[in-house]
């Protein structure tokens, strides 16, 4: 990080609002990046990912760029924007996790530092449920439940760490006006392809996650957590953009998702389980290579708190439009297609499977 600063950052000229996303080509940065273009009082957006993709929405500029340490000044870039989205992430190679955190860490840790060396007035971070300590399945928790993660899982292990790294940034930049985002699960039709390589592996057969093709779901203990959907959580990022909050912000859709609302979706019955049989073949399968997702974040999922987000219904003016039932219909309908989209994490067929090697949403 960069030294302590009290010092106020320069005037900055009247314009219109400038924008840049960084990791704007994935689930998350691509619906954030359609709502700012769309919006009247955003004047441009500068997206930022490591390939550039076909995709051209209106107000927007692309460049490639890598955050990792050793990767280009991203301070001439930040220059003269009023905020700086942080949505880039790497879940991939799970069997790696030194290489994800020099990503999600060490990169994290140079938007922030850039983001002060610009003067960047507003720094908002995509953090996640994941990033809360264990928590109840049977009540919500608001934005003050701790955030120290399941240690064992790379995922929720630094996004825990970002936040330890945020509440030390917040005190040696005052100026900055720091938003944390923390959404539970987030799910669009145009996520399917890539959400599938990323956790269950390109060769998984999507088209079969389909009403009556999966006669039975299982219940097993501390399966209930909450979705939404992508459009939903951009909108958020939107709303923080344009309003003078802080913070961090809960997002989530009712109902919460457990095994009973999975069976109705899948018009399947559902049936009591024990967790480690599942565990155990999970751990095996990721073991062999032969699913990319670890069994540490299995056992994440299963302890994740329900959130309340009350605080981002009264600062930001929030609501979700969808329900996460609606979220999950669309993203299972977007399996069965193979959806995606014209950018290289979202790429619905051959062209992003290189891409996954490297995963990242956001």
């Amino acid at each position: 990080m960069t030294p302590h600063s009290t010092s106020q950052p320069p005037a900055r000229p009247d314009g219109g609002v400038r924008v840049v996303v960084v990791g704007a080509t994935g689930n998350v940065g691509t619906s954030v990046v359609r709502l700012l273009a769309e919006d009247p009082t955003v004047d441009s957006v500068l997206g930022l990912a490591r390939r550039v993709p076909g995709w051209r929405p209106p107000k927007t500029t692309w460049q490639a760029v890598d955050i990792e340490p050793g990767g280009p000044d991203l301070v001439p870039l930040f220059a003269g924007a009023d905020a700086v989205i942080h949505l880039a992430w790497k879940f991939q190679p799970t069997h790696r996790p030194e290489e994800t955190w020099r990503t999600n860490v060490l990169g994290s840790s140079r938007v922030y530092d850039a983001v002060a060396a610009a003067h960047v007035p507003a720094l908002i971070h995509a953090s996640s449920v994941g990033a809360y300590s264990p928590g109840p399945k049977d009540r919500v928790v608001d934005e003050s439940w701790p955030t120290h993660g399941w240690p064992q899982a790379a995922y929720t292990r630094e996004k825990a760490y970002l936040e330890r790294l945020l509440d030390a940034y917040e005190h040696a930049h005052p100026y900055v006006r720091v938003v944390r985002m923390r959404p539970g699960f987030l799910f669009k039709r145009e996520s399917a392809s890539e959400q599938r390589r990323i956790f269950a592996g390109r060769l998984a057969p999507g088209r079969l996650v389909r009403a009556g093709l999966i006669p039975a779901v299982p219940d097993l203990p501390g399966l209930r957590f909450q979705a939404l959907h992508t459009d939903d959580a951009a909108a958020a990022y939107l709303a923080a953009v344009s309003r003078p909050v802080s913070g961090a912000f809960n997002l989530a859709a009712d109902p919460p998702v457990d095994a009973r609302v999975l069976a109705e979706i899948f018009d399947a019955r559902s049936f009591s389980m024990p967790t480690a049989p599942l565990r155990a073949a999970l751990a095996a399968a990721w073991k062999l290579r032969l699913v990319p997702a670890s069994p540490d974040l299995f056992d994440a999922v299963l302890r994740l708190p329900l959130m309340d987000c009350t605080r981002a219904r009264t600062k930001l003016g929030w609501q979700p439009r969808h329900t996460s039932v609606e979220a999950l219909r669309e993203f299972f309908a977007g399996l069965q297609a193979g959806a995606g989209m014209d950018t290289p994490p979202l790429a619905a067929h051959g062209a992003g499977c290189a891409e996954a090697a490297r995963s990242k949403i956001g």
